[in-house]
């Protein structure tokens, strides 16, 4: 991992982007503080092989049974019809 201040990186961007490109890991440090790096971008065959995001995962509606059998959009259209 090659790591920089943020003068030096504006300095030598261009290099450094190609050393991203050949696989390796730049950090950029601002006041001797990390505050970014910069990573290789995954090829797609990669990408496919990780499960999405918890998200994107697809799941079970949850269902409330009510013992006077009513389900929730019949319970807000009788609060609607009652004026409040």
């Amino acid at each position: 991992m090659q790591t920089l201040s943020l003068s030096e990186f504006r300095a030598h961007a261009s290099e450094m982007l190609d050393l991203v490109e050949k696989g390796e890991t730049v950090r950029i440090l601002r006041h001797g503080k990390p505050v970014a790096e910069l990573v290789p971008v995954r090829g797609a065959a990669e990408r496919a092989q990780e499960p999405p995001p918890a998200w994107k995962q697809p799941f079970e509606p949850l269902r409330v049974v009510r013992p006077d059998g009513k389900t929730g959009a019949q319970l807000i259209i009788e609060e609607r019809e009652g004026g409040w």
